[in-house]
């Protein structure tokens, strides 16, 4: 059964050393489909940085950019302020939702295909491909004791062009934090910030180590994922098995006297020598399967030579093993798919999505923070008016100057002055563009008056945009002597 070859590592052993894995190349639909994604995904992560958009004279035009000088992200039309990380924070709600909802369904896809670390090994890999041959001769070349010329060349190419590729996600990324053009030019000029340079060269190390040199190491024992996915699992996932029923007993001669009693695996290896993880999937569902279906491709391809039905090695749950083996009829795949647990997780994401997108859609492009001065408490004026002074913190999120126009209400008493402001225009202040301005407010109840001699009196502070008339509010307290 599927669920008794499952493999654990040794007791006694917390790590193995690495032995280097030589995965063969492979043709077939999920090598093409791994081969897409790695297009997409690079070319996004290397290309967004240099998306322009015009967001007006006063504001940067770079698509994707995190300003933390401005402390601002931009992204296209939407811009994200401070004070609103609950963006960030329900987006990383979602990807942990969405990384529990793919998982559930067929297993340890994000690993197999998206995932950066599997995205970078396959480029390093085809690279040192291109460069060194195929698996046979990567293994004729890494058992080499003699270093000759060929081999010094041939692995000083292979390393610069890692470090090469390096340097690039490196580059690419420090190109998010700044206008990349610019950047770029102060990059080959030297005028560069040592920061971007130092980013850079950290970036490029991690990159190289963990794509070119530990590979699957990082994914058996950097990554927490492994070991945490059974939660997320049940016996309708759909994952990467052998089946074992057909296949078993191997054996490679086709012909002569038991040759029937054998099953379809023919003991070829294929399946192995195309493991990026350099796992033998026939023993069963193990750690280190990433699920990337390689050994599907490889084995569908030896079937097809000798002239056996595919699937021997193939996506299934465990609840189609004893249906094949006893000749029933298997659960269409959308009933693997769509259960009760894949349907929470995608109402939950849905969900967070939705709220996501209904908060930006109503949120204004005015905004104020109220922080109350408590040092002292109140003041007591010379004609016996009662003070309470205020830091108001007001965003413009327009993308120009704006007139901001500050009130009270609440107490009919209450009057308010601005630090600064235009009293003539009605305690009036100007915020430039895409930009927050601290603004102290001082906030007077004359003597007598129920504010002035209340402890504690609850009323709003109300800004207003003067181009637009677009208010917001915020509660406060004014604090009086008391009876």
């Amino acid at each position: 059964m599927l669920h008794e070859l499952y493999r654990y590592p040794p007791e006694d052993k917390l790590y193995a050393a690495r032995e280097p894995i030589f995965p063969r190349r492979v043709k077939g639909y999920f090598r093409t489909l791994k081969w897409v994604i790695m297009a997409v995904t690079l070319g996004i992560y290397y290309l967004s940085p240099w998306i322009r958009w015009d967001r007006g004279p006063q504001l940067p035009d770079q698509a994707i950019l995190i300003d933390l000088a401005g402390r601002r992200f931009y992204f296209f039309w939407i811009e994200i302020w401070p004070h609103e990380f609950y963006f960030i924070a329900g987006l990383l709600i979602m990807a942990g939702l969405g990384l529990f909802l793919f998982t559930s369904a067929a297993g340890r896809v994000w690993c197999g295909y998206a995932c950066p670390q599997t995205v970078w090994t396959d480029l390093f890999i085809l690279v040192e491909r291109w460069i060194e041959g195929d698996r046979n001769a990567r293994l004729r070349l890494h058992r080499q004791k003699k270093w000759d010329l060929r081999k010094v060349r041939l692995r000083i190419v292979k390393y610069i062009s890692w470090i090469v590729i390096g340097l690039a996600t490196g580059g690419a990324w420090v190109f998010y934090f700044t206008d990349a053009p610019t950047l770029l030019v102060d990059l080959v000029t030297g005028h560069a910030h040592p920061a971007a340079y130092l980013t850079m060269g950290v970036l490029t190390a991690t990159t190289v180590f963990f794509g070119a040199i530990a590979r699957e190491q990082i994914c058996i024992y950097a990554c927490p994922w492994p070991r945490i996915q059974a939660a997320m699992m049940d016996e309708d996932t759909l994952t990467v098995a052998y089946r074992h029923w057909r296949g078993e007993p191997r054996g490679k001669h086709r012909k002569g006297a038991g040759a029937d009693q054998l099953g379809d695996c023919i003991d070829c290896m294929a399946c192995v020598n195309v493991c990026p993880m350099g796992i033998d999937i026939r023993d069963g569902q193990q750690l280190e399967c990433i699920t990337c279906a390689l050994c599907i491709d490889a084995c569908d391809d030896m079937m097809d030579k000798i002239g056996k039905p595919r699937g021997l090695i193939d996506y299934m749950a465990l609840t189609d093993e004893p249906r094949e083996i006893s000749g029933e009829p298997t659960k269409p795949v959308w009933k693997h798919i769509l259960r009760p647990r894949t349907i929470l997780y995608t109402v939950l994401w849905a969900a967070v999505g939705f709220g996501l997108v209904f908060a930006l859609f109503i949120r204004s492009d005015i905004d104020m923070t109220v922080a109350p001065v408590r040092n002292p408490t109140y003041v007591m004026q010379s004609d016996g008016a009662i003070r309470n002074i205020y830091d108001l913190r007001l965003r413009n999120k327009h993308g120009e100057t704006r007139e901001f126009r500050v009130s009270v209400s609440g107490d009919a008493n209450l009057t308010v002055t601005l630090q600064g402001g235009d009293t003539t225009a009605g305690d009036t202040i100007a915020v430039n563009a895409d930009e927050m301005r601290i603004v102290r407010a001082y906030v007077e109840a004359p003597a007598g008056s129920d504010a002035a001699n209340s402890e504690r009196e609850e009323f709003s502070f109300w800004v207003e945009d003067v181009a637009s008339s677009e208010r917001v509010s915020v509660d406060s307290v004014f604090n009086g002597k008391g009876n």
